[in-house]
């Protein structure tokens, strides 16, 4: 009798251990770490992060600061790592110091569409009827414009400089996130939990905020990273057109512009910066769809 008790013990203790092997071997992190083409997005993304924070400790030199004479160095030149630019600035501190503007309009970007979207897309999905068809209608009438038109209307209307590219870019970004939004509130509010928090007399305030808005959060999580991407991209083409952030700040898409005058005669220019923005867009791509494959349930294989 002793023995079954002590066997039966250790066969718990030895379940319960298998248990919490699979729930550590099944986590967010752990999955995403076995996904490589993710791990290696967020390697960019954090030497990114790194690049813009640690931007005065890694630049070698002032990137402001002119000298007509080096004009055009090649890579490797007099100190210059990856050459200088038209007025003889350095092109590697510039780069560097244009990741700073990289990450402030990415995630400034996401914040403010990510507040505007997730606003409009709960009460529309919540509400439904004609509180719904309202905010949709406002949504599709944004959405008929190209994105890069509506944002070159809106730098047009306010003007240049890093607050208003921001708030542009963020502002394009808003019908993307009230539909995911819109479309999972409509889903979560008819479950049974729901039914069971209003039975208990919730108000409607502590339903979306407390249950509805935790159970859609992971869609907005994986639209977001995504939307980094596409705000970098926005801003490199934005400030490629004399739109986005005012010279002589660095911006990678003023670095491009800049080495469009000159492709022939020093392409290093528009090709270092250039491979900036797609070695950086790439990584928040491979970073997003890892992260949706572990939040997404129907990604799980």
């Amino acid at each position: 009798m002793a023995e079954d008790t002590t066997r039966k013990a250790l066969d718990a203790k030895a379940y319960e251990a298998l248990i919490k092997k699979e729930r550590r071997a099944n986590s967010a992190w752990n999955k995403l770490r076995r996904n490589k083409s993710a791990m290696l997005g967020l390697i960019i993304a954090v030497l990114l992060v790194i690049m813009a924070v640690f931007s005065p400790l890694i630049a070698t030199h002032d990137p402001n600061d002119q000298s007509i004479a080096d004009a055009y160095k090649k890579p490797g030149e007099d100190g210059h790592i990856f050459g200088t630019d038209e007025y003889g600035r350095d092109l590697f501190s510039r780069i560097v110091y244009g990741s700073r503007i990289s990450i402030i309009v990415a995630v400034g970007s996401t914040l403010v569409g990510g507040a505007i979207g997730i606003v409009i897309g709960l009460i529309a999905g919540y509400n439904g009827g004609v509180i719904d068809s309202v905010n949709m209608r406002f949504i599709d009438a944004m959405s008929a414009f190209p994105y890069i038109l509506l944002s070159i209307l809106l730098m047009t209307i306010m003007g240049t400089g890093l607050v208003n590219v921001t708030f542009a870019i963020g502002f394009c970004s808003v019908p993307g996130y009230a539909r995911i939004v819109r479309g999972q509130v409509h889903v979560v509010k008819n479950k049974e939990f729901c039914d069971a928090i209003r039975v208990l007399g919730a108000s409607s305030a502590r339903l979306i905020t407390r249950h509805i808005l935790p159970n859609v959060i992971s869609q907005v999580i994986v639209y977001s990273t995504l939307s980094i991407a596409g705000a970098i991209t926005f801003e490199a083409t934005l400030s490629y057109l004399g739109l986005g952030i005012s010279p002589p700040t660095a911006s990678w898409g003023t670095i491009l512009c800049g080495g469009r005058e000159c492709l022939h005669s020093a392409p290093h220019i528009a090709t270092i910066s250039g491979l900036f923005i797609l070695i950086t867009v790439v990584g928040f791509n491979l970073l997003g769809d890892g992260i949706r494959d572990v939040l997404d349930p129907k990604m799980k294989r």
